[in-house]
């Protein structure tokens, strides 16, 4: 079992990948979580700016590591995920997504 949150975007920023230790954090399921959009869904208002700015720069192939996430869970519970956004690309080399590799660092 990966004991890391994993999840993936796609180049609009919906997620595309969902691992068991994001859903454990975020009380969202994979089925729930695949196709939103991971900023408005998952990301509280006032951090949606600055989220979106990392994995902007990721999807144009500048990497971001040890970025403090704020993840807001279903139940309203907020998470800080220290996360490493890298940039994902197909074997053409274009880029098709962001893989966010992080580590529960909430208190």
């Amino acid at each position: 079992k990966a004991n890391a949150p994993i999840f993936g975007i796609d180049t609009e920023g919906k997620v595309s990948e969902w691992n068991e230790k994001t859903e454990m954090i975020t009380g969202y399921t994979k089925g729930e979580a695949i196709g939103k959009s991971l900023v408005e869904t998952f990301i509280q208002p006032e951090n949606r700016r600055s989220v979106d700015e990392v994995l902007t720069k990721a999807l144009s192939g500048v990497e971001t590591a040890n970025y403090e996430l704020p993840l807001l869970s279903k139940s309203g519970k907020r998470y800080a995920v220290l996360l490493n956004a890298t940039t994902r690309r197909n074997n053409d080399g274009q880029i098709t997504g962001v893989v966010g590799v992080g580590q529960d660092i909430s208190e």
